[in-house]
């Protein structure tokens, strides 16, 4: 384990295992943030398996698959007749997790009044279960994860400040995957050797033309996306390389639609500019939303640069009709 996350290329992903080296060394509470699939689960088992813990429980709870009527329960456990069902007695997660880690995955999703309950358990290490009369200590790291912006969840109420000091020790921001492409590589061939022990395959790698076309790819949906695209590739391919037909759909893209922009040494920034929105809003065939998405911009931003080039040349008959009749100007 040790080895394996030391395997990263990106500067920003080197950054954060060395943090989460120095955060599991300890007992202290980790926040861990990140868009959905960036590997915030992956970190946490991560944390445990280097920490003074890892002989003990490694205990994963989804706050927002738990319904808000059973997330007490489910935290602190409950007494036989506690409530309706309650037939008999039942540990929760801190309980089980005693000696070990609990995963509060999507925890900003519980209420705020549950949000006091939890901020107690971690100041006093104690819980007491649903309709029970005595509290039972526990010893309990724990470390929590969200996909919410942490300023805005308190700025909008959903996450008490109190309880995000209490566990911000260490805070874990994941960048998401098109801000590390130079990670794909070791990614794809770790999901390959993966997918072959599960499917019973011998795929030994990817085309060079595959992987441009997993660098060109945004992956809105992080890793989690690259590993299921992997796992169709390796399943559905005829070879030992995966090739660009082995791709799902949106991934494949017809050599000439491939496009380069050559850039001559001494070109001023807004040239480059300039020159890299026409040709992406060519290649997004005018979709400026989609063009926006492939540059790394809002749309707002995306239009306010246009308005700004609008009295330049700029590639791709479109760009110029569209900045045109947005300014009310004649074609």
């Amino acid at each position: 384990m040790r080895e394996w996350i030391m395997d990263f290329r990106s500067l920003a992903m080197y950054r954060i295992m060395d943090l989460v080296e120095r955060a599991a060394s300890s007992s202290a509470p980790v926040i861990i943030t990140g868009e959905s699939g960036t590997g915030k689960e992956l970190v946490a088992q991560i944390i445990h398996k280097l920490s003074p813990r890892s002989a003990g429980p490694y205990v994963p709870l989804n706050c927002a698959a738990i319904p808000e009527t059973l997330i007490e329960s489910e935290l602190f456990g409950h007494e036989r007749g506690a409530f309706t069902g309650a037939d008999h007695s039942r540990d929760g997660c801190f309980k089980r997790a005693s000696g070990g880690t609990l995963h509060l995955d999507e925890f900003i999703e519980m209420r705020p009044d549950m949000q006091a309950k939890l901020l107690r358990v971690l100041e006093e290490h104690k819980v007491r279960p649903l309709g029970g009369s005595r509290e039972v200590a526990v010893d309990v790291r724990v470390l929590a994860a969200t996909n919410r912006p942490l300023k805005h969840a308190i700025r909008e109420g959903l996450l008490r400040e109190d309880l995000f000091y209490r566990l911000s020790v260490f805070v874990l921001e994941l960048p998401p995957l098109r801000e590390r492409i130079e990670d794909l590589p070791m990614l794809v061939a770790q999901f390959i050797q993966e997918a072959n022990r599960e499917q019973r395959r011998q795929v030994e790698g990817v085309s060079a033309e595959c992987l441009e076309a997993f660098k060109a790819h945004r992956w809105p949906g992080n890793v989690r996306e690259l590993r299921n695209v992997v796992d169709h590739a390796v399943i559905v391919s005829k070879r030992r390389t995966i090739s660009l037909d082995d791709l799902p759909p949106q991934l494949r893209a017809p050599n000439d639609q491939i496009q380069y922009v050559t850039v001559p040494v001494g070109s001023s920034l807004d040239d480059v500019e300039r020159e890299l929105i026409g040709r992406t809003i060519d290649l997004a065939a005018g979709n400026k939303t989609r063009a926006a998405q492939m540059l790394g911009l809002g749309v707002r931003t995306l239009y306010r640069r246009l308005e700004r080039y609008a009295g330049s040349k700029i590639p791709g008959g479109r760009i110029g009709a569209s900045i045109a009749r947005r300014n009310g100007s004649r074609v």
